[in-house]
């Protein structure tokens, strides 16, 4: 942990504690009717302007949990829920497009290895990568929200993307939010609404081992490796998981690498017999394809298989030799 981020965790901890604290003292002074009125006095206007603060707060990197308790506390728990995921989603794609079209280059200076691995991630999964990350918090949702502005993934996939996965969480928080009113108002129903909320926060938890249990991590290997291998002779069978017409294309492809287009594995994979226990390195465009083929045949017994990060387009950009003649399977 730097320096600057010990100082914020350290202020917002402050911040919490000396929040707690003044609870704890004006518990008198705070019940539901004092709230109601707060927010019948501006209206409809308070439920735009909490969206707007939410969203402007997600930009500048103000924590979404601040937001999320008091969502639940002001507008109550499924209102709250509502207006929480509104002003969540908003703020991510605002600062999705700021990365994409305004700051790209500061996000990346930022971000540095994390950008890396969130590029490599969205190019082998897509919209799933973010749901993933929305799901399961890997990173932290304010710099992703930037980093993925770097990506080429779809403006529609990211915003449907986070919108749908980061409800359970919002919904969770919103509650916890709504409890803790409860408490300070004596409410008989806060502890089935925190329960509740933390029941929905364990069942988000367990989300990472159910994905680890039911699909293999993708075994990367970066272009530089994989020629330093193949310059030092080493025992390696180079899979080009693409179209025939791909091939042999402009991108071209690795020197004695076989031709076996995903597609065609179903009825093409005996081909391979004989290299199961063999390493192989799976080549695509990008490596969508190849992560793909690289779980089929890790299905059907093959125990050394890795793919090619970022595929052929990485190939050629470190400007590394390809042919382009058809070869045999």
């Amino acid at each position: 942990m730097t320096v600057q981020r010990f100082i914020q965790s350290a202020l917002l901890a402050l911040l919490l504690i000396a929040a707690a604290l003044w609870l704890a003292f004006h518990r008198d002074q705070i019940n539901a009717d004092a709230l109601n009125l707060w927010i019948d006095r501006l209206g409809s206007w308070s439920l735009v302007a909490y969206v707007a603060a939410y969203a402007a707060a997600t930009v500048m990197f103000v924590p979404g949990l601040i937001f999320g308790l008091a969502g639940g506390a002001l507008f109550g728990p499924f209102l709250g829920s509502i207006l929480n995921l509104s002003g969540a989603t908003l703020g991510a794609t605002l600062a999705f497009l700021v990365a994409r079209y305004v700051a790209g280059n500061w996000i990346e200076r930022k971000a540095g290895a994390r950008l890396r691995r969130i590029v490599a991630g969205v190019d082998a999964e897509g919209w799933r990568f973010v749901a993933m990350v929305r799901l399961i918090p890997l990173f932290p949702f304010n710099l992703t929200n930037y980093a993925l502005g770097l990506t080429r993934i779809p403006l529609h996939h990211f915003v449907l993307a986070s919108l749908v996965c980061m409800a359970p969480g919002t919904l969770a928080y919103t509650w916890l939010g709504y409890a803790g009113r409860g408490v300070l108002t004596a409410e008989a129903d806060a502890i089935r609404y925190g329960l509740l909320a933390l029941g929905i926060l364990a069942a988000v938890a367990l989300v990472p081992s159910l994905l680890r249990r039911f699909r293999d991590p993708v075994v990367w290997v970066e272009a530089d490796e994989l020629r330093r291998r193949l310059g030092s002779k080493e025992d390696v069978t180079i899979v080009d998981v693409r179209e025939p017409a791909e091939f042999v294309g402009a991108l071209g492809h690795i020197a004695g690498a076989r031709n076996l287009p995903v597609g065609e594995f179903d009825r093409r994979v005996s081909e391979l017999a004989g290299l199961e226990q063999a390493p192989l390195v799976l080549v695509c465009r990008t490596d969508k394809r190849s992560a793909t083929a690289a779980r089929i045949l890790r299905a059907a017994g093959f125990a050394q298989v890795a793919v090619l990060r970022r595929g052929m387009e990485q190939w050629n950009k470190e400007k590394l030799p390809t042919e382009t003649t058809a070869v045999g399977p």
